[in-house]
């Protein structure tokens, strides 16, 4: 079978997004955030962010079955060119002015075929070719429609893509039961520090409104918090054959993580500003695309600049806790958070912020019952993980023709 290589600009003509400040948001219209493009091969179903936009806007901003969106613009070159297509319309919805969109002029191009081909090694090798670094990350129109892809017959397109979302279904049915299950443990955190109704509070003592015995103060108080950094990409030997877990903005997700896209050395280790951190500590994104999201170590780790990462000062026990208050909080977070061309928050700013801390007996009783929801969370991101692992290793195949279907 001929497989037929095909300019991006033979296929879409492209748009920049919607620029607003940011009193706009949080309320009105569907809009598809940065972080959305970011973190989805296809848009989800519902859209969860909201702007305030014109019925103008709406029209010109629109998005239709058929549609890329690619990121054009971030802090690191990792963040760049990432793809994520529309499956259905969107109405009365508009996209982030920080990505592309990529609108069909043909008919040529299943979407379901060219969300997966966006997304794999080789054409993600192409846009890393295009990035250019100043201060940020950005694309250019013209070396995006420059770019190829390669395109079989509809027919071809269809079974390949038929392929690979039977991996995405068993994923999102996952996805569902691991969203169950920190719901659960959110809903407890709820009950028992923000309503306060925790076992045996019939019989505490109420002192300002604050149970006895459990203690206010900064974060620094309970926790030592560290960042990482990133070892000079001049030397290869930071990288290649890399054993240590290496965590980046993009990987923060609010769960835990397992495995990371990079790799570094023990030698980057030793010269460089990253250093290795412990099993179950807590990560939270300082800047980048998931700021304020928050992650558990599922193993020892480094991580980037970007990552502040807790570790329990005079407390045990405690970060199952810490993980859902800085869930709680994240909106104060990025309240207080600074910076012209993105949102940044410091370690200094992180320290002063102020938690309340429960006694010993309570935190050792949220963590025996929050530690059995995650621990369920964690078999299923392994396997997960499993799946995305098999369906990657199909995907350069099936794209490239080398496996028939």
């Amino acid at each position: 079978m001929k497989w037929e290589t095909v300019r991006l600009g033979d296929l879409y003509e492209i748009h920049n997004g919607l620029s607003k400040g940011g009193k706009f948001f949080g309320s009105g219209y569907p809009f598809l955030s940065f972080s959305t493009v970011f973190n989805h091969f296809f848009i989800p179903d519902e859209l969860s962010d909201y702007v305030q936009s014109t019925e103008a806007e709406r029209k010109n901003y629109s998005i239709r079955r058929g549609d890329i969106f690619i990121t054009r613009t971030s802090e690191t070159s990792d963040e760049l060119g990432m793809s994520c297509v529309a499956l259905k319309d969107y109405p009365d919805a508009t996209y982030n002015g920080f990505t592309k969109r990529m609108r069909p002029i043909t008919n040529r191009v299943l979407p379901e075929y060219i969300g997966y081909y966006m997304r794999t090694p080789i054409f993600r090798a192409k846009i890393s070719v295009f990035s250019s670094i100043i201060t940020r990350a950005s694309l250019k129109n013209g070396d995006l429609l420059r770019l190829t892809v390669e395109l079989p017959n509809l027919q071809t397109q269809n079974k390949i893509a038929s392929i690979l979302s039977a991996y995405d279904n068993l994923i999102e049915n996952n996805q569902k039961r691991i969203k169950l299950l920190e719901q659960m443990a959110q809903r407890l955190y709820q009950e028992w520090f923000v309503r306060f109704r925790f076992p045996g509070y019939e019989t505490t003592k109420f002192v300002d409104g604050i149970p006895q015995g459990w203690e206010y103060g900064k974060i620094s108080s309970f926790y030592d918090t560290t960042a990482g950094g990133t070892p000079s990409r001049v030397h290869s030997k930071y990288y290649d054959e890399g054993t240590i877990p290496w965590i980046k903005t993009g990987e923060i997700k609010d769960s835990i993580i397992l495995e990371t896209e990079e790799y570094i050395t023990e030698e980057a280790i030793k010269y460089s500003a990253a250093k290795i951190m412990p099993r179950h500590s807590i990560i939270m994104a300082m800047y980048g695309v998931n700021i304020g999201y928050v992650g558990y170590l599922g193993k020892d780790m480094a991580c980037n600049q970007a990552g502040c990462v807790f570790q329990e000062k005079n407390v045990q026990n405690s970060n199952h806790y810490l993980f859902q208050y800085l869930r709680a909080i994240r909106e104060y977070l990025n309240g207080i958070s600074f910076g012209a061309a993105q949102q940044n928050l410091s370690q200094k700013l992180i320290q002063r912020i102020k938690i309340l801390m429960p006694d010993r007996a309570v935190l050792n009783l949220f963590n025996e019952k929050v530690d059995i929801i995650y621990h369920e969370i964690e078999l299923l991101l392994r396997q997960n993980q499993n799946l995305t692992k098999q369906r990657d290793l199909l995907l350069p195949r099936l794209m490239s023709g080398k496996l028939a279907v």
